[in-house]
C-alpha cells in the first residue's frame, strides 16, 4: 500500500500559551495518527489559506475551532463549499468538533448552540456500530441539532444525540476530541475558563479518566488509509 497524503484543514488556533509544549492543533492530529504510514499537509483555512483541488491529497482532516459555524466569516462559507467539493469528488473526510458540525452543514445538516448547556470533560460515548463505550474528552456547547440526508449517526450520549456521524465510505466525523491528551485539555480548560460555568470547570479542571484515544486513532487511521 503506497504511502497517502493527508490534509488537515486547521480551522483555529489553540491557546498560544499551549502551543510551546503541545504545539497546534495539525500537530496534534499528526501525534494521533503516528502509527499510520502518513504524510501531511497543513492548510490554516481559519486564516485564509485554501488548498486549490479537493484532490491535492488522499484524505482530508478538519480540526476543532472557538468559532461557531453558523457564524458569519467569509472563511467559514469557503470551507463549506470546498466540503462540497471533495465530497462531490469522493475524497475521504473526517471531522472534529467544529469539523464535525462544519460537514453537517455543508451538506444540508443543522447546527446550533445546545440549549441544555455545555458538555466537557470525559465523556462517555455509546456506539451503535460496534456496540462499545468510548470515553473522550468534550469541549463544545455549539452541537449538530439535524443530521443531513442520508448521514448515519452511530456515537451518541444524553447530553448530545448526534456525535458521531458516518458518510457512508466518504466521511466520518466526531463531536469529541480525540487528539486532546488529558494534560492539554486541562491546560485548555483553564486558558479558557471564563467561557464555561464555574461550576462546570471545577469538575473538569482536573482528567483522571482513561481516555479511548488508541481506539479512535485506529479507527481514523484505518478509514483514511482505507483504498477506495
Amino acid at each position: 500500500m503506497s504511502t497517502k497524503t493527508i490534509g488537515i484543514l486547521v480551522t483555529g488556533h489553540s491557546p498560544a500559551e499551549l502551543t510551546g509544549e503541545y504545539g497546534n492543533y495539525a500537530d496534534m492530529f499528526m501525534r494521533l495518527l503516528g502509527k499510520f504510514d502518513f504524510e501531511f499537509k497543513t492548510y490554516f483555512v481559519v486564516d485564509g489559506v485554501f488548498p486549490e483541488s479537493p484532490k491535492e491529497v488522499d484524505g482530508w482532516l478538519l480540526t476543532g475551532s472557538k468559532f461557531g459555524v453558523y457564524e458569519d466569516h467569509e472563511w467559514i462559507r469557503k470551507l463549506e463549499d470546498f466540503i462540497r467539493r471533495v465530497h462531490a469528488e469522493g475524497v475521504p473526510m473526517v471531522g472534529i468538533c467544529f469539523g464535525h458540525q462544519v460537514m453537517a452543514k455543508a451538506l444540508g445538516g443543522h447546527v446550533e448552540k445546545f440549549k441544555g448547556g455545555w458538555s466537557a470533560g470525559p465523556v462517555t460515548y455509546r456506539r451503535s456500530d460496534t456496540g462499545e463505550e468510548q470515553v473522550l474528552l468534550a469541549w463544545h456547547q455549539d452541537q449538530v441539532i439535524q443530521v443531513p440526508e442520508g448521514a448515519e449517526v452511530i456515537g451518541k450520549t444524553d447530553q448530545c444525540e448526534n456525535a458521531v456521524i458516518r458518510y457512508g465510505d466518504w466521511g466520518l466525523s466526531y463531536q469529541p476530541h480525540p487528539e486532546f491528551s488529558p494534560a492539554f485539555f486541562e491546560g485548555l480548560a483553564s486558558a479558557r475558563r471564563s467561557a464555561i460555568p464555574e461550576s462546570l470547570y471545577e469538575e473538569v479542571k482536573s482528567v483522571e479518566a482513561s481516555i479511548s484515544t488508541d481506539r479512535v486513532a485506529d479507527e481514523i487511521g484505518s478509514f483514511l488509509a482505507r483504498d477506495r
